[in-house]
C-alpha cells in the first residue's frame, strides 16, 4: 500500500517524492511519458546531452535551492550569453553596451542612454499593447530588430494585438556584460539533468520508498476503477494522498473548456563539425525566419566532440493532448483557470502543484522552491 501517489515526474514531482520518502512515506510516481524528468529530460547522442524539450539553464538567487540541487549533482560554470541573429547581423543579449555598439556604433553609456531616451518619447500616455510597451521601455530600434519578430513568432500574433502586460520590463544594461541572468548562481548539471532527476528518485538512503512507473496516464487510469485499484495497490477504506502535477483542465476532463498554451516543435540536425554556431543559444529575431532560436547543445557542457547537434525551435499552435509549454495568461484564460482552481481546492486528498497544475510559468529554481514549500505544508 502506498502513502502518496505523485502524478508526473518533472522537477516538482521528483522533489516531492524525495522529500516525502525522506519523511518515511511510500511514494508511487506515475509518468505518462516513456521517461522521467519532464521537460528537463536529456537524450545522449555521441556523448552530447541534448535538451529534448528545449534549452534549460539552471539559475537562481535562492541559496537554499542552490544548495538543495547540489546534493544530487555538480554544476559546471556555464554562463548563458545568447546571441541574437537579425538578418545575418549578430547582437549580444541581454541588451547591453555590446548590443548598443553594434546597433549604433557608439562607445559610451551616455551615448546609448541618450539614444534610447530619445526613442522612448515616441510613446506618450499609457501603452495600449505590447508594441507600445516595448518602445516605451527600450525605443524603436531595439524593438524592431530584437523584439518584434521574435515575440510575434513566439505568440503567433502581431505585437499590436498582444497585451502590454506581457512585457512588464526589459532589462537594459549600460555595461559590457553578456551574462543573461542577474542571479548569483548559474550552471548546467555535469552529465545532464537526468543525473539530477535520478538523484532525486534514488531512495536507497531514505526511510521511505519511491517506485516509478512510466507510460501511465493517470487521467485515463482514473476512468477505470479496477485498473486504478490494481496499479495503486489500494485496499478498502484507504486512499493515498495525491500530488497532481499534470494539466489542471485535463484532470477535470476539460469541464469548462481547455486552457490555452503555446506549443513548440523541435528539429535536430547532426553536423560533421566540432563547432557549428559558436554559442549554445542563438535567437533569430526576424519575423521571416520561421524558428525562434537554435540550440547547439554541446556548448552547455563545453563539449569537444568531433560532431555537433543543433536544434531549431519552432513556436506552434497547441491542441489538448500535445505538450504544453507556455501558458497564455490573458484575462480570458486567467478567468478560466480560476474556475478550475476552485474545483481543485475542493478535491479531497488531491494537492495540485507545478506549472501545469497551477497554469503558471515556472523557472526551475521556482519549481524546486514551490515543491519544498508544499512539502512543509503537507508535513
Amino acid at each position: 500500500m502506498i502513502d502518496v501517489l505523485i502524478v508526473g515526474s518533472g522537477l516538482y514531482g521528483c522533489v516531492m517524492a524525495h522529500e516525502l520518502a525522506k519523511r518515511g512515506k511510500r511514494c508511487l510516481v506515475l509518468e505518462r511519458r516513456a521517461h522521467v524528468g519532464g521537460n528537463v529530460y536529456c537524450e545522449e547522442r555521441e556523448g552530447i546531452r541534448i535538451h529534448r524539450y528545449g534549452a534549460h539553464i539552471f539559475h537562481t538567487s535562492d541559496e537554499e535551492v542552490w544548495r538543495y540541487a547540489q546534493q544530487f549533482v555538480t554544476f559546471n560554470h556555464y554562463v548563458n550569453s545568447p546571441v541574437a541573429n537579425y538578418m545575418g547581423h549578430l547582437y549580444n543579449l541581454p541588451f547591453n553596451m555590446n548590443t548598443f555598439r553594434e546597433l549604433w556604433d557608439i562607445v559610451t553609456p551616455a551615448q546609448a542612454r541618450a539614444i534610447i531616451d530619445e526613442q522612448r518619447k515616441e510613446i506618450t500616455g499609457e501603452p495600449r499593447n505590447l508594441e507600445e510597451q516595448a518602445i516605451s521601455l527600450v525605443g524603436r530600434d531595439i524593438y524592431e530588430k530584437l523584439i518584434k519578430g521574435y515575440t510575434e513568432k513566439q505568440w503567433g500574433r502581431a505585437c499590436t494585438e498582444l497585451p502590454a502586460f506581457i512585457i512588464r520590463r526589459l532589462p537594459v544594461r549600460f555595461t559590457f556584460d553578456n551574462n543573461y541572468f542577474n542571479d548569483r548562481y548559474q550552471g548546467i548539471p555535469e552529465g545532464g539533468y537526468n543525473v539530477l532527476i535520478d538523484g532525486l528518485l534514488d531512495d536507497k538512503k531514505l526511510t521511505g520508498s519511491i517506485e516509478v512507473r512510466t507510460g501511465v496516464d493517470y487521467n485515463e487510469l482514473r476512468k477505470d476503477a479496477a485498473a486504478r485499484k490494481k496499479i495503486l495497490g489500494m485496499t478498502e477504506g484507504r486512499t493515498p494522498e495525491v500530488i497532481y502535477t499534470g494539466a489542471i483542465d485535463a484532470y477535470f476532463d476539460y469541464e469548462f473548456g481547455p486552457l490555452a498554451y503555446r506549443g513548440l516543435r523541435f528539429e535536430t540536425d547532426r553536423f560533421e563539425e566540432e563547432n557549428r554556431q559558436g554559442v549554445a543559444v542563438m535567437n533569430y529575431t526576424a519575423r521571416m525566419v520561421p524558428f525562434t532560436r537554435t540550440i547547439e547543445h554541446k556548448h552547455f557542457e563545453f563539449g569537444t566532440q568531433p560532431v555537433t547537434y543543433v536544434t531549431r525551435e519552432y513556436p506552434a499552435d497547441w491542441q489538448p493532448g500535445e505538450e504544453a509549454y507556455y501558458p497564455v495568461n490573458d484575462a480570458e484564460n486567467s478567468t478560466l483557470y480560476a474556475k478550475y482552481a476552485a474545483l481543485a481546492k475542493a478535491e479531497p486528498h488531491v494537492h495540485f502543484g507545478g506549472r501545469l497544475a497551477e497554469y503558471k510559468y515556472y523557472d526551475m529554481d521556482d519549481t524546486i522552491r514551490a515543491a519544498l514549500d508544499a512539502v512543509q505544508a503537507l508535513s
